[in-house]
């Protein structure tokens, strides 16, 4: 068995996540503990204890047993405060519109608390990449390496973006990279109707303030938040359409997330052909 003091600070560290995204919390002791023996064999002295013994314990017990006075009564609960979806939103626009470069719809983002993904993220996941480039990328939500690393596309689904990418010679120095929410929801689940429209301004923000020339969208959710409707990424990806950001226009592609191609590598071959769409009217 390995001990704790043979690793190194990032080994412990890795450790640790594993250990956090296992849902552990508690690390109660480092030998076990057989908690039905010992309940087991203190009822065994409890019974054996004589009656008489008992009753002078409980006598003596309470005989010595300061006296108390009755405890005030509970005070109300007080009612958890919470921001109206709808407030929410309106607080979010105004955040969003107020900004007015990347840095200060950044700030915005990490200062804003009316949306409750933030209380359960780590992170608040902005963008990585070059946003001079004219190429945006949007994925769905950050996943729970981007939430530990606080930076979009990590993990294995980013090295294969970063190849992906590579195969139609770009690269995260020539694009932009971000998603729709900043915050990962817990479990990876998908995002509540109100949890989108709160989360809405501030990516169409961040859309407006890059004013990239082509946008690619990955995944079904991010499909389905700009273009409308309830069709899947499967029938929404390859095809060039147009999305509305305030009172403007931008070319948009979707296709399939990179964490979609390594549940079904089958998808590697439409993936590859939505590439090579786009990458042609990069060079249109």
């Amino acid at each position: 068995m390995i001990s704790a003091q043979d690793l190194s600070a990032a080994e412990l560290a890795a450790l640790l996540a594993f250990h956090a995204d296992a849902g552990v919390e508690w690390l109660l002791s480092d030998l076990p503990i057989d908690q039905r023996a010992q309940f087991a064999a203190e009822r065994q002295a409890r019974e054996a204890l004589p009656v008489a013994a008992k009753a002078a314990v409980q006598t003596t017990s309470e005989r010595e047993r300061p006296q108390r006075a009755a405890p005030p009564p509970p005070r109300p609960a007080l009612p958890i405060a919470a921001i109206p979806d709808e407030n929410a939103v309106m607080e979010a626009r105004f955040a969003a519109e107020s900004a007015r470069t990347l840095a200060e719809l950044k700030t915005a983002i990490e200062a804003f608390n009316g949306c409750n993904l933030k209380t359960s993220a780590r992170s608040t996941v902005f963008s990585d990449g070059n946003p001079e480039s004219g190429i945006m990328v949007i994925g769905p939500m950050p996943s729970g390496e981007d939430d530990r690393e606080g930076m979009p596309f990590s993990g294995r689904a980013g090295q294969l973006l970063d190849r992906m990418l590579a195969a139609i010679g770009l690269s995260r120095e020539t694009t932009y990279l971000t998603n729709i929410l900043p915050w990962r929801p817990p479990g990876d689940r998908q995002p509540s109707l109100p949890e989108a429209a709160i989360c809405r301004p501030f990516v169409e923000r961040h859309i407006e303030l890059v004013s990239p020339r082509v946008v690619l969208l990955l995944g079904n959710y991010g499909a389905r938040f700009f273009f409308g409707g309830n069709e899947t990424i499967n029938s929404l990806r390859g095809q060039w359409r147009e999305i509305g950001v305030g009172n403007s226009t931008y070319k948009a592609l979707a296709s399939y997330h990179p964490q979609d191609l390594l549940a079904a590598p089958a998808t590697k071959a439409l993936a590859w052909q939505d590439l090579l769409t786009f990458s042609g009217s990069l060079n249109g």
